[in-house]
């Protein structure tokens, strides 16, 4: 049972709810083993074909928590040099590194995931929580939001994700802004430059719009919404050609004219298209 979040599985849509509010969502260890976990299982289960990540309470998230770094913390267990080991600094310092990938794993499995992943933010989006809601599809927030790469302020370089995809998402020249300076970017800023789709009054209207956005795309052939993410995320960090020979060879291996099928027979109905959901990746088969 996830300690770190709530989770909900309603008509194809994984609600996925930080559960923290006493504590800002502040990122702790055990949701650093949770999310990548929960995203991982959802999409290799194949029945989900949205995930929505939201939080209670009045802030979506303070970023990491400090009992990470604090002794005896996840993090810091990873970095020590373990009993029998050579202590020399090129070891220890190897632990550091491997320790920040095993952040930015907990991010990236948003990426990875088959299906969208649609972020719901209200008050507070710091540090880490910019790392992971820049990690997700889409994105959408409250009149009260703001963002904050909130590392600078103290002393840090952002390391899980942040610095690597901000710059696609909004003007370069603000994302480093935002870099350097530490400042709020307000809610309405974050729309004006397209990082968040839309901004609602509050988070009840919010989560209900989102909902909405969630269901229309959980209505669409699972298959072709996994290639669109596919292609979307190869296009972006590859060039025009490379996408467009990817996107053929995909179509090539992918595309068989099943859910096409059914989309205009749905259509010349009248009623709702009735698409499969996703085969279950080969490694959760046999699980219990």
């Amino acid at each position: 049972m996830p300690k770190a979040f709530d989770v909900d599985l309603s008509g194809h849509v994984a609600h996925l709810r930080m559960n923290r509010p006493e504590a800002f969502n502040s990122m702790n260890p055990d949701f650093w083993r949770e999310l990548p976990e929960l995203v991982n299982r959802i999409s290799d289960d194949g029945s989900a074909r949205v995930i929505v990540i939201s939080a209670e309470g009045k802030h979506f998230s303070a970023g990491m928590d400090l009992a990470v770094f604090g002794q005896g913390g996840d993090g810091q267990e990873v970095a020590e040099v373990r009993e029998g080991e050579p202590h020399d600094l090129g070891r220890e310092r190897s632990r550091m590194r491997q320790n920040a990938k095993v952040f930015q794993e907990s991010f990236n499995a948003l990426e990875r995931a088959r299906m969208p992943v649609l972020a719901a933010v209200q008050g507070g989006c710091v540090g880490g929580g910019v790392d992971l809601v820049s990690a997700c599809d889409v994105r959408y927030c409250t009149e009260d939001a703001f963002f904050c790469i909130q590392e600078i302020n103290i002393g840090l370089t952002a390391d899980v994700g942040t610095l690597q995809r901000l710059p696609r998402l909004i003007p370069d020249g603000l994302a480093r802004e935002l870099a350097y300076t530490g400042r709020r970017m307000p809610a309405r800023q974050a729309h004006a430059i397209g990082l968040v789709n839309e901004v609602f009054p509050d988070a009840d209207a919010m989560l209900t719009g989102v909902m909405e956005i969630a269901g229309e795309i959980a209505g669409k052939s699972p298959l072709a919404i996994w290639g669109s993410k596919e292609m979307l995320n190869y296009t972006r960090d590859h060039s025009v050609e490379d996408g467009l020979n990817y996107i053929a060879t995909w179509q090539a291996g992918m595309f068989f004219g099943g859910d096409m099928a059914e989309a205009f027979a749905a259509k010349k109905e009248k009623r709702e298209p009735r698409f499969s959901d996703l085969p279950k990746a080969p490694e959760m088969r046999g699980r219990s």
